[in-house]
C-alpha cells in the first residue's frame, strides 16, 4: 500500500469525469492534489468538494508555453497523473483533420509536454511516481476510431518504454488501461457501450492500481480480455471480426 499523507500529485484533466472522480478518491487518501485543466471554474468546482488539501492550476496542454508555465507554479510535486483527453468518433473513410489533430495533440503530444517539465525533478532526485491514462482501444485498432484509438495506442507505448527505463530506478511507471466510461465523451457514440462504468468506479479500479506495484491494469477485467487476447489474432481474422462491415 503505498503512502498517500501528505504527498503531492498533480492531476493534469480533473475538471471532470475520471479525473474529478480519482481526484476525490486520492483526496481522501490525504493526499493533496493539484487539479489542471483549461476551465478555471470547473476546477474550482471539484476543488471545493474535496476533503482535504488541495490547489488548481490551469493549463493547456497543447500550448508549451502554458504547460511550462503549469509546471513552473506548480513547483515540487510527488507524481504525476496524465488523464486530459479528447474524443470525436470517425473513421478514416470521414477523416476530419482538426479533430483528428487535436486528439493526437492532447491525448499524446500533450502528455509528452506535461512529462518533458516533471521528470527532470524525478529523476535528480530518484524519486517520483508517473501514472499515464491508456484505454483498452490501444491494444489493437479498431473501426471508426482513427485519432482516439492511435493516440491511445502511442500512450501506451510511452508507458512501456518509460517503464523499460526506468523499472530499476525510484520512479515509478503505472498505466491505466480503462474500457468504457460514462464521461461527456462517450456520450458522443451512438452504439452500445459494453461493461461501461461510472467515473466513480473507474476511479476506484485506477487507484488499486496506484497502490499497487504493477505496472500495468486493464480494466473492466473481462471486457479486457477481449482487447488483450485479440492481439494474437492473425490479421486476416482480426479484421474479420473487428473490421469495418
Amino acid at each position: 500500500m503505498r503512502e498517500w499523507q501528505g504527498k503531492r500529485y498533480w492531476l493534469v484533466g480533473a475538471s471532470d469525469g475520471l479525473g474529478a472522480a480519482l481526484a476525490q478518491v486520492m483526496s481522501r487518501a490525504g493526499a493533496e492534489v493539484i487539479l489542471s485543466a483549461r476551465s478555471l471554474d470547473k476546477l474550482r468546482a471539484v476543488a471545493a468538494t474535496l476533503p482535504g488539501k488541495s490547489q488548481v492550476q490551469t493549463v493547456d496542454i497543447a500550448d508549451d508555453d502554458s504547460v511550462s508555465q503549469a509546471a513552473k507554479a506548480v513547483g515540487q510535486i510527488d507524481g504525476v497523473v496524465l488523464l486530459a483527453g479528447v474524443y470525436w468518433p470517425f473513421g478514416a473513410d470521414q477523416w476530419n483533420a482538426q479533430q483528428a489533430v487535436a486528439m493526437a495533440d492532447i491525448n499524446f503530444t500533450g502528455f509528452m509536454r506535461v512529462l518533458g517539465q516533471v521528470m527532470p525533478q524525478f529523476i535528480d532526485r530518484d524519486a517520483g511516481h508517473v501514472v499515464i491514462t491508456s484505454s483498452l482501444t490501444g491494444f489493437r485498432g479498431l473501426p471508426g476510431s482513427i485519432g482516439y484509438t492511435a493516440s491511445k495506442a502511442a500512450t501506451m507505448s510511452l508507458a512501456e518504454c518509460m517503464y523499460a527505463d526506468l523499472r530499476k530506478t525510484g520512479v515509478t511507471v503505472q498505466v491505466a488501461n480503462p474500457g468504457f466510461i460514462k464521461t461527456q465523451l462517450t456520450d458522443k457514440n451512438d452504439f452500445k457501450m459494453p461493461f461501461i462504468m461510472e467515473p466513480e468506479q473507474a476511479a476506484h479500479e485506477m487507484f488499486d492500481h496506484m497502490n499497487s506495484d504493477g505496472f500495468k491494469k486493464s480494466f473492466p477485467a473481462l471486457f479486457s480480455l477481449v482487447f488483450r487476447a485479440s492481439q494474437f489474432l492473425p490479421d486476416w481474422l482480426y479484421y474479420r471480426i473487428f473490421g469495418a462491415k
